[in-house]
């Protein structure tokens, strides 16, 4: 075997269909882009969501709800998962940081601390917001409660 005489497997390689080059190719003077309109033109693209005339999607559907653009998300833990948190990454405390620097949150997290659940550890917590139940719990259980 030499390097000239390297061929690919039969059938491997197709011809190129040569489209628009008139009628020896075979495909006529539409080049099998039928007649006349904007799609057998140079240069047609269609509009994101036409549907060929038909009454598009997004206008088909009704229009419901509201969506507030001045939400503050925030990331919830329960006093339960405070507790179960303080013990597994070894806190003392529940601060932004310590969150980041374990996975728990992004750097841009707002975290808000709920009362479900019981608290046996003493913890002093830093965080942007906490409910009433779980500000006396914490403080019941020997800790401290800071806002930031």
């Amino acid at each position: 075997m030499n390097l000239h005489s390297l061929k690919p497997a039969k059938g491997a390689v197709h011809k190129v269909k040569r489209l628009g080059r008139g009628e020896a190719s075979g495909k006529g003077g539409t080049a099998t882009k039928g007649n006349k309109g904007g799609q057998s033109r140079a240069g047609y693209s269609s509009k994101r969501g036409f549907e060929g005339g038909q009454m598009p999607i997004q206008r088909r559907m009704p229009k419901r709800g509201f969506k507030n653009n001045n939400r503050e998300e925030y990331t919830i833990f329960n006093l339960g998962q405070l507790d179960h948190l303080v013990e597994k990454y070894g806190l003392q405390d529940f601060n932004m940081e310590n969150l980041f620097m374990n996975g728990l949150v992004n750097r841009t997290a707002k975290v808000k601390i709920l009362a479900n659940g019981e608290l046996k550890t003493k913890v002093s917590v830093k965080v942007n917001a906490i409910s009433e139940k779980a500000k006396q719990a914490i403080e019941t259980a020997g800790g401290s409660v800071e806002l930031v």
